[in-house]
């Protein structure tokens, strides 16, 4: 345990290395400073009101288990949305003072922002899995030998999560559909024009969306394959050479360890981040791949003091391997240096109707490779440790969430940047150089995606193991009418999810287009440059609507399977579990890849492909980036939680069905 400690002491000691570091570093002009206190504000506003939403719903839940499971669950489930929101919060806090100090150290050299970039993103992935970790320790300590105080701890996260993922999700699309459609397609300004009502709202939404929604989304993952692993570990017992000893205290403990080694490797990782050929994607590649390699090594000098072979470590490896994997599938398909994304801009000469049949090809087309990779993993860590080895593959993903955060975080940040700079008047030079930045980081996010695809499959398959076992399921009967119904019923709750937040999107990207048409008309000389648009107005219209409308597919998950469970028993309830897991992974697999491709196939236009911005083929992608945008950001990452929250309710009510 002493590694432990010394980890997370270690951890809180570089965090606040790479927090000063940022810090720092000049705001630069008066007006950047405007246009980032903006942004700062409106951000903050909308995590203050949707945790005011989640608030209400965290004390109501808190009652109920309170009722049913007694002091620990419920003491374990605010501990866990305690811990997702705090993290969200700090997420925010870091991400809204770097981006414009990235702008300032753009001015002086591509290595400077990507370094206040990315040791801002550090500070949020080393606080992300130090928490995750200092929380489990803290029930550990409190309800020691309590799985449902576990499954209560992963219960809060992963609730906290959902709303967090979805709320921001469609905040952040609705207010950069709503700014492309006005602003874009109707008025032809450029994007980040800072004549547009809406765009502060869209560079607000990029914090809320991929800072604050992906580190709930990460958080979850790594909460849920943490505990999925630790309850395994110790409720099935089974004594197994490939293994090497029973599956006690070392296995229960032993997923701590593996993640405690991924925060001392992003640590190191972290520093060989500096490129000299001004290529920040192969930096950001180093960076990661650094951190792999030295997480491997420093898993393998723990592994001898658990277990008598290597058969764990193994199945900790292939998590990693698999992915590196998912991530080099999902640039393949998503990235515009390779094919998928090359046709989708041959289709787009035509239009916009061909865009969009080429997109959801290039989609649906993905979930082969992806679900070909994440069988695979399955496969080889069950030879090597069983149902736990599934399980530590997952850890073993999700144990690089330092580094993976660091740069997901690294993406909002720099786009931020290129925002102020371009809304702050700044030299063509500054820009040139935040898009650089940019383009890294929208690159390297494949990696984070294919390892929120992998790791929430491995989890949810470990929490179905787990949910079998403590309701005593040893065989589900395909032919029973219940367990048909339930099949059917789990497999329609991604659908259903990702139709509500869709139009959830739609609604409010509607609404927000609606008021920068307003303000066009009735704000005299905003198009000269004049005057300065209400950009409060967008943030507030996009905030009530995107939590107003989160909770209805909040509703749904948590509530389906309670019914399922109460209607048709526990058998039934698993069929529905395994029908959420195999279509939710499907259907969020081919709906983010989707709007990767259409993103990256406008991006590809924008480069003078095809004539370029202002083409008909350049209209065409836009479109299809339109429609893509909500898939990749919303509904589709969403999924992901979906999957596992169902799970994990079924668990937490499993002795009432």
């Amino acid at each position: 345990m002493y590694f432990i400690y010394a980890t997370i002491i270690l951890s809180v000691i570089f965090m606040f290395y790479f927090n000063r570091v940022m810090m720092k570093e000049p705001t630069g002009t008066e007006k950047m400073q405007h246009i980032a206190g903006l942004i700062q504000k409106g951000a903050m506003r909308f995590l203050k009101v949707e945790y005011s939403y989640i608030g209400v719903f965290v004390l109501i839940v808190g009652i109920i288990l309170y009722f049913l499971f007694g002091l620990p669950s419920t003491i374990s489930f605010l501990i866990g949305s305690f811990s997702s929101a705090f993290v969200g919060f700090l997420g925010m806090g870091r991400s809204v003072r770097a981006n414009v100090r990235a702008t300032n150290a753009a001015g002086r050299s591509l290595n400077e922002s990507l370094k206040i970039g990315l040791y801002a993103g550090s500070t949020v992935g080393l606080a992300l899995t130090t928490i995750g970790i200092v929380g489990l320790l803290i029930i550990i300590f409190i309800f020691p030998n309590n799985i449902e105080a576990l499954l209560g701890y992963s219960f809060g996260v992963a609730a906290i999560a959902l709303f967090a993922r979805v709320g921001g999700g469609i905040f952040t699309k609705a207010a950069d559909v709503g700014a492309d459609l006005v602003g874009k397609l109707e008025a032809g300004i450029p994007e980040d024009d800072p004549r547009n009502p809406a765009v502060i709202a869209d560079n607000v939404g990029d914090n809320v969306g991929d800072t604050a929604g992906m580190g709930a989304d990460l958080f979850d993952s790594l909460i849920v394959n943490l505990v999925a692993a630790m309850a395994i570990g110790t409720l099935i017992k089974v004594s197994d050479v490939t293994v090497g000893q029973l599956f006690d205290t070392a296995a229960f403990i032993f997923p701590i360890f593996v993640v405690s080694a991924g925060i001392l490797a992003a640590i190191v990782g972290t520093f060989f981040s500096k490129t000299k050929s001004n290529n920040p994607g192969r930096a950001l590649t180093n960076a990661f791949l650094v951190t792999c390699i030295v997480m491997i090594g420093i898993v393998f000098a723990l592994n001898g003091f658990f277990f008598s072979n290597l058969n764990v470590f193994i199945t900790v490896v292939v998590g990693v391997l698999a992915g590196i994997a998912l991530g080099k599938a999902t640039e393949y398909y998503t990235s515009y240096d390779f094919k998928p994304v090359k046709g989708i801009v041959e289709s787009s000469k035509i239009g916009a109707a061909t865009n969009i049949i080429a997109g959801l090809s290039v989609g649906k087309r993905s979930t082969f490779s992806i679900v070909a990779i994440l069988m695979i993993a399955v496969y080889v860590s069950h030879i090597f440790a069983g149902i736990y080895g599934v399980a530590m593959a997952g850890v073993g993903m999700l144990a690089l969430a330092a580094i993976i955060m660091a740069i997901d975080v690294f993406g909002p940040i720099v786009d931020n940047a290129g925002g102020i700079a371009e809304m702050s008047g700044l030299p063509k030079e500054v820009r040139a150089v935040t898009d650089e930045l940019d383009a890294a980081g929208n690159t390297t996010a494949a990696i984070g995606k294919g390892f929120a695809i992998g790791s929430a499959a491995l989890a949810a398959l470990a929490l179905l193991t787990l949910f079998a076992e403590e309701a005593g399921l040893s065989i589900v009967n395909l032919l029973n009418f219940k367990v048909m119904i339930g099949l059917f019923v789990g497999s329609l709750i991604p659908y259903l999810f990702s139709s509500y937040v869709l139009l959830a999107v739609g609604d409010t990207a509607l609404k927000v287009a609606q008021e920068v048409r307003r303000q066009f008309k009735t704000i005299k000389g905003i198009m000269e440059g004049t005057a300065e648009p209400d950009y409060d107005k967008s943030i507030d219209i996009a905030t009530k609507e995107a939590l107003k409308k989160m909770i209805v597919p909040g509703l749904i998950v948590i509530s389906t399977p309670i019914l399922v469970g109460l209607i048709l028993g526990s058998e039934a309830l698993g069929a529905a579990l395994a029908g959420t897991l195999v279509s939710g992974i499907l259907l969020g697999i081919k709906q983010s890849n989707s709007g990767g491709a259409w993103d990256n196939a406008k991006k590809l236009v924008e480069k003078g492909l095809h004539g370029g911005k202002g083409s008909a083929t350049h209209f065409a992608t836009v479109i299809g980036d339109t429609v893509g945008d909500p898939k990749k950001d919303t509904s589709g990452p969403s999924l992901n939680i979906v999957i596992k929250l169902t799970i994990l309710v079924a668990t937490v009510f499993v002795t009432f069905f």
